[in-house]
């Protein structure tokens, strides 16, 4: 951070508060506080603020200078001390300002330039330290593992990548189905959450590689090298990135490599893809993306040998408050739960031109976050069967808001 570069004026208009930033009222140790939630990790962990700031923070829309805010609130607090709390948040990246921005590019150039990705969830949605890592695991895996699984999957498994903190029974009965298998690489079809941040990177690239390793807490998985630059040679008709700064807080990777790191204890690598919105075929079904999904479906079934299996990451309906919708998630169950029933239906059967005319049906009314990786694989094997090894619904009360997710054997 340089100094140089924090607000320091009186008289020209503050820099506004970041729109993607999320305040949430929470309760810390009995006393109120306004929690900002930054979904691509500038905003330093923890930051919080009295909630007697909301009526200053209201003011700082990029309209009013420290002069004008401060007749605003007549007064009742001196120009030094507002701009004291203005470069306080501006330090913190909480403003769309000249730091934040450098302080962003200097963070997302370092991750690019590094050889590893680091664990983004370790300490928050599981244990840092490997030994509390392997206690968690092995609590969780005894409790709702799966002994003897009948479904056990040959070639691909369709999992969630909801926080596991949310729910840990459906990781442990879906992956405790893949303990008897030993494959030599995975590949990873994953949903793409944080791509849409950099349309400049990303524009007609459905699908973004990284060859970092990733490092756990109990473990590094490294890069299939052989595979990834094959996707890389065909770039341009697979539309495949290797500017990686969206791989670097994703989650839907991440936590399928936890669980397959230990259910797996023998060596294996990885091809992590995260995939795209496919947003494009809701409205030109035939157009240049499908072209582009195909050329890539047709290289996975080239590439494919006995030693490969697939991890697709992705959720089901992300629907409520919380995601826009005017109505309570509570409201839209049994709507949704339908709608589930025939994703999963047509998933399970190999059906993706089905999939897509669900999704397509509404422009994606549910928000299905895992079709993207889930229509590509299944484009790439269609004599696959899947069986249904579990389906969740979470409802998020407090925020009339839920999230629903399967698990698919193939």
């Amino acid at each position: 951070m340089s100094e140089a570069k924090i607000f320091n004026s009186a008289n020209h208009p503050v820099p506004p508060v970041r729109r993607d930033l999320h305040l949430i009222p929470l309760d810390h140790n009995g006393e109120q506080v306004l929690y900002f939630h930054d979904s691509l990790g500038y905003v330093p962990a923890n930051f919080a603020l009295h909630p007697q700031v909301e009526p200053i923070l209201s003011l700082i829309n990029g309209s009013f200078s420290i002069e004008q805010m401060s007749r605003a609130i007549q007064g009742k607090i001196d120009q030094e001390q507002l701009l004291e709390f203005v470069q306080l948040l501006d330090r913190n990246c909480i403003l769309e300002s000249g730091n934040y921005r450098h302080i962003a590019e200097h963070k997302e150039k370092a991750f690019e330039a590094s050889l590893v990705r680091p664990a983004s969830l370790a300490g928050e949605s599981y244990p840092a330290d490997k030994n509390e890592l392997h206690e968690y695991l092995e609590q969780m895996f005894n409790a709702f593992g799966v002994e003897n699984a009948s479904k056990q999957p040959e070639k691909a498994l369709y999992a969630p990548h909801i926080d596991p903190r949310v729910d840990q029974q459906v990781y442990a009965a879906a992956f405790s189905s893949l303990k008897n298998l030993q494959p030599a690489r995975v590949v990873i079809l994953a949903t793409s959450h944080y791509s849409g941040y950099y349309p400049e990177l990303y524009d007609n690239t459905p699908f973004i590689g990284t060859d970092k390793v990733f490092e756990l807490p109990h473990g590094s998985i490294p890069v299939d090298m052989d595979y990834f630059r094959k996707l890389d040679a065909h770039s341009d008709s697979i539309g495949f990135s290797v500017s990686d700064r969206a791989h670097r807080i994703e989650h839907s990777i991440e936590l399928h490599l936890l669980f397959a790191r230990y259910i797996w204890d023998h060596e294996f690598s990885i091809v992590p893809v995260l995939v795209n919105t496919f947003e494009d075929l809701l409205y030109k079904p035939d157009g240049h993306l499908n072209d582009q999904i195909h050329a890539m479906t047709s290289l996975m079934r080239e590439m494919d040998d006995d030693d490969t299996f697939y991890l697709i990451s992705g959720d089901l309906a992300h629907v409520g408050k919380k995601f826009g919708d005017p109505d309570p998630a509570s409201s839209m169950r049994r709507d949704v739960e339908l709608f589930d029933k025939h994703f999963i239906d047509s998933a399970t059967k190999n059906k993706p031109d089905h999939l897509n005319e669900l999704v397509r049906k509404e422009y994606d009314r549910f928000r299905i976050c895992g079709f993207p990786p889930l229509y590509t694989f299944l484009n790439a094997f269609p004599v696959l069967q899947g069986d249904l090894l579990g389906y969740h619904w979470w409802d998020e009360r407090e925020r009339e808001s839920a999230v629903s997710f399967a698990a698919i054997g193939y």
